[in-house]
């Protein structure tokens, strides 16, 4: 008789499943029940393998991070949902711009809803940022390998504000006019280049339609894409500098050392 246990209905349905051609097609590695099977399916996983094969114990505790850039990550998400959403309602143009957003809040379902979700989440994504920002400097989280990693945090922490400033303007009421009136007023001070970065963000003289224009094609195009691609190469970098932020990994001539001082300690043993 053999000793070997017989298998359950859901094993063989299981062990089926994993071994048929539509299967493997989709995964090209086994079922990830061993190590090696799991660092494969890590490695082949366009999402997965953003994840460093080793992190820090430090770094996995939550006041240490207080998971701050996952949060900025989900509410970018969140924005990009919601804010799909709007532009199905919402026309740029100065004469229907303001009756979009009320109706958004009046007629359509769930548009009041929706818009401030949009709102609440924009505001907190400038929150979140700042927070991860500093939490990033005080940890030290900046210093090398991640100065690069830094400076592509930086980049987004400004793609939020402008993000911020130029989804001011798209309400058109009168604070928004008028706050857009005087932050675009600072522009022209900027020494050597604030003329032209004048002209570029309102195209005239005062904010216009043409201003209004502008800002819309860069909140709803320029600038999310220009953060997304940010974000995929930190998020490229975090994996490449050893994990989210732990300490940082030892370089090679630390690795050096310490074998010559294993191997010079062995030796006086």
């Amino acid at each position: 008789m053999s000793s070997l246990p017989k298998k359950s209905v859901l094993d063989t349905m299981t062990q089926k499943l994993v071994e048929s051609q539509a299967w493997r097609s989709l995964f090209r590695h086994g079922y990830p029940d061993t190590p090696l099977n799991q660092s494969l399916v890590m490695m082949g996983n366009v999402f997965l393998h953003l994840h460093p094969v080793k992190v820090s114990r430090q770094a996995m505790k939550i006041t240490y991070t207080w998971c701050m850039g996952g949060i900025t990550f989900f509410l970018f998400l969140l924005l990009t949902l919601t804010g799909v959403f709007l532009m199905f309602y919402y026309v740029p143009d100065t004469n229907q711009a303001y009756q979009n957003i009320n109706q958004l809040s009046t007629v359509v379902s769930f548009g009041h809803l929706t818009r401030n979700m949009h709102r609440w989440a924009a505001h907190l994504m400038v929150v979140s940022v700042t927070l991860h920002m500093i939490r990033v400097f005080y940890h030290g989280a900046y210093k090398p390998p991640r100065e690069f990693n830094w400076v592509i945090g930086v980049l987004l922490f400004l793609m939020t504000l402008f993000l911020s400033f130029t989804g001011y303007l798209l309400p058109w009421d009168q604070i928004a006019i008028w706050a857009i009136t005087v932050g675009t007023n600072f522009a022209p001070y900027t020494p050597i280049v604030g003329d032209p970065v004048y002209k570029v963000l309102v195209g005239g003289s005062s904010v216009t339609q043409i201003t209004l224009v502008r800002f819309y094609v860069g909140h709803v195009i320029l600038f999310p894409l220009v953060v997304a691609l940010l974000m995929a190469v930190h998020f490229w970098r975090i994996r490449k500098d050893g994990g989210a932020a732990g300490p940082p990994p030892p370089s090679r001539r630390e690795l050096e050392a310490r074998t010559e001082r294993a191997v010079a300690g062995s030796a006086q043993q």
